[in-house]
């Protein structure tokens, strides 16, 4: 086994494999815009990711993610042009990677540890940037509440009240109360008392 290549670094490969050659290009190019990249440096950039891939090891592949740590910081901190969509892609593919090191046998996650906290400051950096582009800005949180309930209503209350109704301009009228009963109404079902017989046979 010590003669043999370790391949257990493969399964964190097919991420950085897809995503990465053509934010790589754009990088490397200097593009304003990673769609905006010819075809053959993008093709290029896969072809180099698959030759690590199946003729690399670990730590060869290790040090082309170094290499793409610095094209991605040096757009973060403003000492490359380039587009910093591609520069965030690729920063957030690679720290992804490298997190994920952490579950490897061997060295690799402490080898990548400043790679780690550069891709970091960059990814918070890049975000940033692009939150201050105009039209991308989400709406305001209040807009959003008015806009999902438009009508509040106190706690507790179940439904809005409902509208007075006005006629011909003159205030609204109050509900009728209910009539009075009278004051000889019996509860339905009762019968009344019979009254006492008087001595001519009436009963009052």
């Amino acid at each position: 086994m010590s003669g043999r290549r370790s391949l257990v670094w493969l399964g964190l490969t097919p991420e950085p494999e897809r995503e990465l050659p053509p934010a790589v290009a754009a990088l490397r190019t200097r593009a304003p815009d990673a769609d905006a990249v010819a075809r053959e440096p993008a093709a290029a950039e896969r072809r180099r990711v698959e030759r690590l891939i199946l003729h690399g090891s670990e730590r060869t592949w290790l040090r082309y993610l170094t290499e793409v740590t610095h094209l991605v910081t040096s757009v973060a901190d403003g000492t490359s042009a380039g587009d910093p969509r591609a520069a965030l892609v690729a920063a957030e593919v690679v720290l992804d990677h490298h997190r994920m090191l952490i579950g490897l046998p061997g060295s690799g996650y402490d080898r990548t540890a400043q790679d780690r906290s550069a891709l970091e400051t960059a990814v918070r950096t890049l975000r940033a940037a692009a939150d201050t582009v105009p039209g991308t800005a989400p709406p305001p949180a209040a807009a959003v509440r008015r806009a999902a309930a438009p009508e509040e209503r106190p706690p507790g209350s179940s439904a809005a009240p409902a509208p007075a109704v006005r006629c011909h301009g003159r205030p609204p009228r109050a509900a009728p109360l209910p009539a009075a009963a009278p004051s000889d109404a019996r509860p339905p079902g009762t019968t009344p008392t019979p009254g006492t017989p008087t001595p001519d046979g009436d009963r009052t």
